[in-house]
Protein backbone atom coordinates (compact mmCIF):
# COMPACT_ATOMS: atom_id res chain seq x y z
CA UNK A 1 0.00 0.00 0.00
CA UNK A 2 1.21 3.68 -0.43
CA UNK A 3 2.96 4.75 2.28
CA UNK A 4 3.14 8.46 2.13
CA UNK A 5 -0.50 8.74 3.50
CA UNK A 6 -0.01 11.73 6.12
CA UNK A 7 1.82 13.46 2.97
CA UNK A 8 -0.96 13.72 0.63
CA UNK A 9 -1.59 17.14 -0.78
CA UNK A 10 -5.90 16.39 -1.24
CA UNK A 11 -8.06 18.39 -3.44
CA UNK A 12 -11.72 18.21 -1.84
CA UNK A 13 -14.65 19.18 -4.26
CA UNK A 14 -18.07 19.78 -2.57
CA UNK A 15 -21.23 19.64 -4.47
CA UNK A 16 -25.03 20.33 -3.97
CA UNK A 17 -25.78 17.11 -2.22
CA UNK A 18 -26.34 19.04 1.20
CA UNK A 19 -27.71 16.03 2.90
CA UNK A 20 -24.59 14.35 3.25
CA UNK A 21 -21.98 17.25 4.18
CA UNK A 22 -22.53 16.80 7.27
CA UNK A 23 -21.36 13.35 7.36
CA UNK A 24 -18.32 15.19 5.40
CA UNK A 25 -17.20 17.31 8.16
CA UNK A 26 -15.28 14.46 10.44
CA UNK A 27 -14.06 13.04 7.21
CA UNK A 28 -12.25 16.48 6.38
CA UNK A 29 -11.23 16.87 10.31
CA UNK A 30 -9.76 13.72 10.46
CA UNK A 31 -7.67 13.94 7.60
CA UNK A 32 -6.50 17.14 8.57
CA UNK A 33 -5.57 16.24 12.11
CA UNK A 34 -2.96 13.61 9.93
CA UNK A 35 -1.65 16.07 8.29
CA UNK A 36 -3.18 16.15 4.93
CA UNK A 37 -2.41 19.31 3.41
CA UNK A 38 -6.48 19.77 1.85
CA UNK A 39 -7.72 22.38 -0.49
CA UNK A 40 -11.48 23.30 -0.80
CA UNK A 41 -13.44 23.83 -4.16
CA UNK A 42 -16.99 24.46 -4.43
CA UNK A 43 -20.03 24.71 -6.90
CA UNK A 44 -21.51 27.58 -6.62
CA UNK A 45 -24.90 26.52 -5.31
CA UNK A 46 -22.78 25.43 -2.44
CA UNK A 47 -22.67 29.57 -1.47
CA UNK A 48 -26.21 30.05 -0.81
CA UNK A 49 -25.29 27.76 2.12
CA UNK A 50 -23.12 29.78 4.36
CA UNK A 51 -24.08 27.25 7.34
CA UNK A 52 -21.71 24.44 5.51
CA UNK A 53 -19.40 26.77 4.39
CA UNK A 54 -18.20 28.56 7.50
CA UNK A 55 -17.73 25.79 9.47
CA UNK A 56 -15.75 23.96 6.54
CA UNK A 57 -13.35 26.85 5.94
CA UNK A 58 -12.84 26.92 9.70
CA UNK A 59 -12.04 23.16 10.07
CA UNK A 60 -9.22 23.89 7.58
CA UNK A 61 -8.18 27.25 7.91
CA UNK A 62 -8.38 28.26 4.55
CA UNK A 63 -11.37 29.46 1.65
CA UNK A 64 -13.31 27.45 -0.80
CA UNK A 65 -12.31 28.00 -4.28
CA UNK A 66 -15.44 28.64 -6.38
CA UNK A 67 -14.05 29.84 -9.48
CA UNK A 68 -12.67 28.15 -13.05
CA UNK A 69 -9.96 30.49 -13.02
CA UNK A 70 -8.70 29.99 -9.40
CA UNK A 71 -8.55 26.64 -10.09
CA UNK A 72 -6.65 26.10 -13.45
CA UNK A 73 -3.27 27.00 -11.93
CA UNK A 74 -3.35 23.77 -9.83
CA UNK A 75 -3.53 21.68 -12.95
CA UNK A 76 -0.23 22.52 -14.59
CA UNK A 77 1.49 22.44 -11.17
CA UNK A 78 0.48 19.25 -10.52
CA UNK A 79 -0.04 20.20 -7.07
CA UNK A 80 -2.36 17.57 -6.37
CA UNK A 81 -2.02 13.42 -5.15
CA UNK A 82 -5.43 13.36 -5.88
CA UNK A 83 -9.41 14.27 -5.47
CA UNK A 84 -12.29 13.69 -3.02
CA UNK A 85 -15.18 14.78 -4.79
CA UNK A 86 -17.65 14.71 -1.78
CA UNK A 87 -20.75 14.46 -1.78
CA UNK A 88 -20.97 14.17 -5.36
CA UNK A 89 -24.55 15.22 -6.99
CA UNK A 90 -26.01 13.83 -9.41
CA UNK A 91 -25.55 16.79 -11.82
CA UNK A 92 -21.91 16.78 -10.77
CA UNK A 93 -21.95 12.97 -11.98
CA UNK A 94 -23.79 13.73 -15.22
CA UNK A 95 -21.23 16.67 -16.07
CA UNK A 96 -17.84 14.89 -15.42
CA UNK A 97 -19.26 11.72 -17.30
CA UNK A 98 -19.75 13.76 -20.63
CA UNK A 99 -16.70 16.05 -20.29
CA UNK A 100 -18.17 19.49 -19.04
CA UNK A 101 -16.22 21.57 -16.89
CA UNK A 102 -18.10 24.64 -16.16
CA UNK A 103 -16.90 25.13 -12.40
CA UNK A 104 -14.28 24.34 -9.92
CA UNK A 105 -15.18 21.37 -8.51
CA UNK A 106 -15.18 19.86 -12.43
CA UNK A 107 -12.12 21.97 -13.56
CA UNK A 108 -9.72 20.13 -10.81
CA UNK A 109 -11.38 17.10 -11.54
CA UNK A 110 -10.35 17.40 -14.89
CA UNK A 111 -7.00 18.52 -14.51
CA UNK A 112 -6.69 15.74 -11.85
CA UNK A 113 -7.23 12.94 -14.03
CA UNK A 114 -5.17 14.90 -16.61
CA UNK A 115 -2.24 14.37 -14.23
CA UNK A 116 -3.09 10.69 -14.09
CA UNK A 117 -3.69 10.94 -10.49
CA UNK A 118 -6.87 9.55 -8.76
CA UNK A 119 -10.43 11.05 -8.61
CA UNK A 120 -12.34 9.61 -5.92
CA UNK A 121 -16.12 9.75 -6.21
CA UNK A 122 -18.76 9.46 -3.19
CA UNK A 123 -21.59 9.98 -4.80
CA UNK A 124 -25.37 10.98 -3.66
CA UNK A 125 -27.67 10.94 -6.09
CA UNK A 126 -31.56 10.75 -6.44
CA UNK A 127 -31.24 9.47 -9.95
CA UNK A 128 -28.17 7.56 -9.82
CA UNK A 129 -30.00 4.60 -11.16
CA UNK A 130 -32.58 6.45 -13.52
CA UNK A 131 -31.85 8.61 -16.11
CA UNK A 132 -28.26 9.41 -14.56
CA UNK A 133 -27.61 5.35 -14.64
CA UNK A 134 -25.58 5.72 -18.05
CA UNK A 135 -23.58 8.40 -16.98
CA UNK A 136 -22.64 6.13 -13.67
CA UNK A 137 -21.71 3.72 -15.59
CA UNK A 138 -19.17 5.23 -17.97
CA UNK A 139 -17.81 6.57 -15.15
CA UNK A 140 -17.37 3.42 -13.39
CA UNK A 141 -14.92 1.95 -16.06
CA UNK A 142 -12.66 5.58 -16.44
CA UNK A 143 -8.77 5.01 -15.71
CA UNK A 144 -8.49 6.65 -12.75
CA UNK A 145 -11.50 7.46 -11.48
CA UNK A 146 -12.69 5.08 -8.50
CA UNK A 147 -16.08 5.02 -5.97
CA UNK A 148 -16.41 4.93 -2.14
CA UNK A 149 -18.53 2.08 -2.41
CA UNK A 150 -22.45 3.20 -2.30
CA UNK A 151 -25.73 1.62 -1.74
CA UNK A 152 -29.36 2.35 -2.22
CA UNK A 153 -30.60 4.04 0.88
CA UNK A 154 -34.37 3.85 0.45
CA UNK A 155 -35.48 1.82 -2.51
CA UNK A 156 -38.59 1.56 -1.09
CA UNK A 157 -39.26 5.05 -1.34
CA UNK A 158 -36.46 6.10 -3.64
CA UNK A 159 -35.79 3.53 -6.36
CA UNK A 160 -33.38 5.27 -8.03
CA UNK A 161 -31.15 6.87 -5.21
CA UNK A 162 -27.42 5.83 -4.22
CA UNK A 163 -25.43 7.11 -1.31
CA UNK A 164 -22.15 6.11 -0.85
CA UNK A 165 -20.75 5.43 2.74
CA UNK A 166 -18.15 8.15 3.67
CA UNK A 167 -16.79 5.88 6.43
CA UNK A 168 -15.30 4.11 3.53
CA UNK A 169 -13.85 7.34 2.40
CA UNK A 170 -10.22 7.03 3.90
CA UNK A 171 -9.97 3.57 2.71
CA UNK A 172 -10.96 3.82 -0.69
CA UNK A 173 -8.38 6.57 -0.87
CA UNK A 174 -5.75 4.49 0.08
CA UNK A 175 -6.56 1.39 -2.45
CA UNK A 176 -6.94 3.91 -5.37
CA UNK A 177 -3.35 5.33 -4.76
CA UNK A 178 -1.87 1.59 -5.62
CA UNK A 179 -4.92 2.13 -8.36
CA UNK A 180 -7.46 -0.45 -6.93
CA UNK A 181 -10.92 -0.16 -6.59
CA UNK A 182 -11.65 -1.27 -3.39
CA UNK A 183 -14.25 -3.93 -3.13
CA UNK A 184 -17.42 -4.73 -2.75
CA UNK A 185 -18.43 -1.16 -4.54
CA UNK A 186 -21.85 -1.63 -3.70
CA UNK A 187 -23.31 -2.04 -0.31
CA UNK A 188 -26.51 -4.18 -0.18
CA UNK A 189 -29.08 -3.99 2.19
CA UNK A 190 -30.09 -6.47 4.76
CA UNK A 191 -33.22 -7.28 3.54
CA UNK A 192 -35.72 -7.07 0.48
CA UNK A 193 -38.41 -4.22 -0.09
CA UNK A 194 -41.24 -7.01 -0.30
CA UNK A 195 -40.12 -8.00 3.23
CA UNK A 196 -40.55 -4.31 4.64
Amino acid sequence: MHDKISSLKVAIGITGSYGKINDLLPIIKNMFLKNYQIRLFGTESLKKHPEYTKEIEALIGDKIIYTIEEAEPFGPSKFFDLMLIAPMSGTTLSKLANAITDNAVLMTAKSTLRNSRPVILAVSSNDALGMNGSNLMKLLVMKNIYFVPFGQDNPAEKPNSLVSDFSKIEDTIKYSLNHKQIQPIIIARNKRVDEE
